[in-house]
C-alpha cells in the first residue's frame, strides 16, 4: 500500500510533496527505496519468521501469528520514517511529508500489533482505508481535483478487498469496519494536523 500510495504522490501530484521540481528518475529512485523499505525487508522478515517457525502460516490467520509481524514491521516503518524526516537531507528538506506519512503508517501499523493482542482487526482495511484517507485528505486540503477519479477508484477497490475477505470468512464485517474506522482516522489526522 506504501508503494501505491507514494507512487500516486510522487507521479501523478508531485507538487503535493514539493517534488514536482524533481527528474522522474530521481523520484522513481526515491519511490524504489520506499518498496525496499516498506515491503521487501517487512516481507522478507516476515518470511523468516515462518521459516524459523515464529510464524506458523504466511498468511498470519490467528492472533498469535499476526503479533510479532506487525510489532516488528512497524519498527521497521519507523526506522524508514526517522531516516526519511531527519537523515535524507535532501528528501527532509524538500519533502518532510513523506517521513511523515510514513510514521503514520508506523502508527496504525502498531495499533494493529496492539489491538491484535486481543482481537483481529483486519489489516487489509487498515491499509487501504490509509491510503483513501491520504488522498481523500489531500482532496479537500489542497483542492487537487486531479485525483478525484483515483480517490473513485480507491473506494471502489477498498469495498471489493473488504468484500473478498468477508466472502473468504477472514474477518467478520466488525473487524473490516473497524480496520477501516482506523485506517481513515490514522491518515486524515496526519493530512489535516500534521502536513
Amino acid at each position: 500500500m506504501p508503494t501505491w500510495l507514494f507512487g500516486l504522490l510522487l507521479f501523478k501530484t508531485p507538487s503535493v510533496l514539493s517534488m514536482d521540481s524533481i527528474p522522474g528518475t530521481a523520484r522513481l529512485s526515491l519511490l524504489v527505496l520506499i518498496f525496499i523499505g516498506t515491503f521487501a525487508v517487512p516481507s522478507l522478515l516476515i518470511y523468516y519468521l515462518f521459516r524459523s517457525g515464529y510464524v506458523r502460516s504466511l498468511q498470519l490467520t490467528t492472533l498469535e501469528d499476526r503479533r510479532l509481524p506487525y510489532f516488528l514491521t512497524a519498527f521497521v516503518y519507523t526506522i524508514l520514517a526517522y531516516l526519511f524526516r531527519f537523515q535524507m537531507q535532501g528528501v527532509s528538506t524538500l519533502a518532510p511529508e513523506i517521513g511523515i506519512l510514513i510514521a503514520s503508517i508506523a502508527v496504525s501499523i502498531l495499533l494493529v500489533g496492539f489491538i491484535s493482542l486481543s482481537w483481529q482487526i483486519s489489516a487489509h482495511s487498515v491499509g487501504l482505508s490509509g491510503v483513501v484517507g491520504v488522498i481523500g485528505g489531500f482532496i479537500l486540503r489542497y483542492s487537487l481535483t486531479d485525483l478525484f477519479g483515483t480517490l473513485v477508484l480507491l473506494i471502489m477497490v477498498t469495498g471489493l478487498v473488504a468484500s473478498a475477505r468477508l466472502k473468504l470468512n477472514a474477518h467478520t464485517l466488525n473487524q473490516v469496519g473497524a480496520g477501516f474506522v482506523l485506517g481513515l482516522s490514522v491518515s486524515l489526522i496526519t493530512v489535516y494536523w500534521l502536513i
